[in-house]
């Protein structure tokens, strides 16, 4: 008697159930945890419209620097120098008094000042304020704000 044999052929078709599985619970994750990935403090910033300000080869940049025990220090040259500390001041009063003398020497020869500041991230918002308003009292029309690349 023959006897009759089933024989299955070897299945060829890939089985995408379980990556179908896998994918679906990734994306139920991703979609769980993005809205929680929003990171920072809602700020409402005024809307202005700035540029860059210009270099100017032949003007003197004078670099004002302010230190987180609130104190002063400028130097002055034909590039913003952050490294070198030329001159100090404790009070406001005192650093307004030597820009306003620099800018007038400055001004007296023709030359151009450009003024940049700089402050520490420890010091509060009020104070840096406070030295643009006293660059300002000195004769300073427009003043650069210098940051960190982060």
């Amino acid at each position: 008697m023959a006897r009759i044999r089933n024989r299955r052929k070897p299945v060829a078709e890939m089985n995408v159930v379980p990556y179908i599985d896998v994918m679906l619970v990734l994306l139920v994750i991703f979609m769980v945890t993005a809205p929680m990935l929003n990171q920072g403090v809602k700020v409402d910033l005024p809307k202005v419209s700035s540029e860059v300000l210009p270099q100017d080869n032949n003007s003197l940049v004078l670099t004002i620097s302010i230190k987180a025990d609130k104190t002063y220090y400028w130097n002055t040259g034909n590039e913003v120098d952050v490294e070198t500390e030329q001159e100090r001041a404790v009070t406001l009063a005192d650093m307004t008094k030597a820009a306003q003398a620099i800018i007038g020497a400055n001004g007296a020869q023709g030359k151009p000042v450009q003024v940049y500041v700089r402050a520490d991230k420890a010091v509060d918002y009020g104070t840096v304020m406070a030295a643009m308003g006293g660059l300002q009292q000195a004769g300073v029309a427009d003043v650069g704000l210098i940051t960190e690349a982060p």
